[in-house]
């Protein structure tokens, strides 16, 4: 006898519906779990035993066969359990489960026979609402579940609750919550950018920063505040809108980086990986494709310290993402896409020693040495940072000053305001912010004055700057000029952008 039940897998952050087929015939006693599926999937049927007998039912002493369909895109991930052992018991006679094409089933089954929770409900619950079906999931994620979408969602603690409530001798009322705590909660962070004493400089240009969307590279010795500054540029960037919180939340679900009590993502994520990290931990892919630190940084901030010390394929595999917001992870099959829209600052010393220009220890590196150093970061991804300022240690008197610097609420204000500019200059444009302008924006909304015009001819031919730093200064002094609230680009606003170009100057080494 077969029965059909119906789940739901994902591939990269794409969701599917799986067709269940389950197969009972007289023969030897075996089972076979068919549909191109991988170790995790085949193991179920050993968690599915157990979890039968251990809830009073009996094992079929037949020749199983399980079919997951369709039997061309792999199958992965444990949430096939539950919806396995109800084919299993339907298929062998032992309950009439109704209506079972109406549901959608999701969780995985412990020995015991109870419903733990699984990754990726979030966007399942999404593609369940696509497709006009219930949702039976694990009490564990039925929060997770009723967030992303209003449809009829069962939450079961275990197998016996499931046959109970599909065959009516057990009644479970839709999962319903109340949202507006959740929803109108404001994002909250430990960090403020009041803590940081002294760095005036750097933190107008991390302001600069948010506010253009402009990548940063910070350049100093150790201990001046690089890693403090980048903990807390995620404060000063403007909440997310509901469509990026749940564009995040999905990422988040796949990945199995939801917390259970708060599983809407409503702060700013910031991913600061190791340089140790593989380029398939930055970037994502694997033998089961997952997101990796890149996606995972998605509407928020990817943080890398010691940036000359990630390997050489690690550093060229993000030239894609920093350049077209997405990565494409092909594979023979299928490509898939991750976004990676991200806000990226990188941080080095500014030699192998890390004190060159420092007031306090000598530096013992050959020229040679700081040049090789530094090209440790190739110039294809040097063209993709706007805004490279070099720190210097805090002062003592900026140490010891008892008053308190202004707050990431303070600067955020600023920031939203010159958002808020850039969404109503490019609202007929394809693109949302400065960073992103290509020469014909360039030449439609970087108008400069005259004095502007004249400083900046004088700069180009002082220190040399390329057409690639001459477009960088454009941009950041656009967005110099929007946080003024001025339509001209003037002076000062240049003036400012070309301090930010430290490494175009000539002056490092």
């Amino acid at each position: 006898m077969v029965s059909k039940v119906y789940s739901l897998g994902y591939f990269g952050l794409e969701v599917y519906p799986v067709e269940i087929e389950v197969d009972t015939q007289r023969g030897l006693p075996s089972i076979s779990v068919v549909g191109l599926v991988d170790a995790q999937v085949k193991e179920s049927k050993d968690r599915v035993r157990s979890a039968i007998k251990n809830s009073g039912f009996e094992f079929p002493s037949q020749k199983i066969t399980i079919n997951l369909a369709p039997a061309n895109i792999k199958k992965e991930g444990t949430q096939f359990d539950l919806a396995i052992a109800l084919g299993l018991i339907s298929s062998s006679g032992q309950a009439h489960l109704k209506n079972l094409s109406d549901y959608f089933i999701i969780g995985e089954l412990s020995l015991e026979g109870s419903v733990r929770e699984v990754k990726g409900v979030f966007p399942m619950a999404l593609k369940a609402k696509e497709k006009n079906k219930k949702l039976l999931v694990g009490i564990n994620n039925a929060l997770e579940a009723f967030l992303a979408a209003n449809l009829e969602i069962y939450p079961v603690k275990n197998l016996c609750e499931a046959v109970a409530f599909l065959t009516g001798q057990f009644e479970i009322k839709p999962f319903k919550e109340n949202l507006d705590e959740i929803f109108k909660k404001e994002p909250s962070y430990s960090v403020d950018f009041s803590e940081v004493k002294g760095q005036i400089f750097a933190k107008r240009a991390l302001e600069v920063a948010a506010s253009g969307m402009h990548n940063v590279l910070l350049i100093g010795p150790p201990g001046v505040g690089k890693t403090m500054l980048a903990k807390r540029l995620p404060t000063i960037l403007p909440d997310m809108e509901m469509e990026e919180i749940l564009e995040v939340t999905k990422i988040y679900s796949i990945a199995g980086l939801l917390d259970r009590d708060e599983p809407l993502v409503k702060n700013r994520p910031f991913c600061a990986p190791h340089h140790t990290a593989s380029s398939i931990a930055l970037v994502g892919g694997g033998a089961n494709v997952r997101p990796g630190e890149i996606t995972l940084a998605h509407r928020g901030v990817l943080f890398l310290d010691e940036l000359p010390e990630f390997s050489r394929d690690c550093l060229e595999a993000l030239r894609q993402p920093l350049e077209d917001g997405i990565i494409i992870i092909a594979r023979a099959t299928k490509h898939i896409k991750f976004p990676t829209r991200f806000l990226f600052i990188g941080a080095m010393n500014p030699c192998p020693c890390g004190y060159f220009g420092s007031k306090q220890k000598s530096c013992h590196c050959t020229s040679y040495q700081i040049q090789k150093y530094r090209n440790r970061i190739s110039g294809p991804l040097l063209d993709r940072i706007d805004i490279h300022i070099e720190l210097a240690e805090v002062k003592t008197d900026d140490i010891l000053d008892k008053e308190e610097a202004e707050s990431s609420f303070d600067i955020k204000r600023r920031v939203e305001k010159a958002h808020k500019i850039q969404r109503e200059r490019f609202k007929n444009e394809k693109i949302f912010f400065n960073s992103q302008m290509n020469n014909k924006h360039l030449k439609k909304y970087c108008i400069l004055d005259s004095e502007a015009s004249s400083l900046l001819k004088e700069a180009i031919k002082h220190f040399g700057f390329s057409m690639r730093a001459y477009d960088k200064i454009l941009k950041v002094s656009r967005t110099i000029a929007d946080l003024a609230e001025k339509d001209l680009i003037d002076a000062a606003s240049v003036s400012e952008a070309i301090q930010y170009r430290s490494l175009d100057k000539n002056l490092w080494v």
